[in-house]
């Protein structure tokens, strides 16, 4: 309970802090909340992650060790 009392508190302190804000501070909040709608991942995402762990787990794709990893990856880049 004692962080839902903290985070209610944060709310409000930051809803009374953002009515009484100059537009400096306004658009630093909004900086904030469109960086944080940006960065969020679609569930698309996490779908084809499931479904390429699924594939992986059932040995049929095919898995390399890190270092065969990197020695690709050096590979690629010559």
């Amino acid at each position: 309970m004692i962080i839902m009392d903290a985070t209610i508190d944060l709310r409000k302190r930051i809803h009374d802090f953002i009515e009484i804000a100059d537009e400096r501070i306004l658009r630093v909040f909004n900086a904030i909340i469109t960086t944080e709608e940006e960065l969020s991942v679609p569930e698309s995402f996490y779908e084809e992650l499931d479904h390429r762990r699924a594939k992986h787990l059932e040995e049929k794709s095919k898995s390399y060790t890190w270092q065969e990893v990197k020695e690709r990856a050096k590979t690629s880049v010559k």
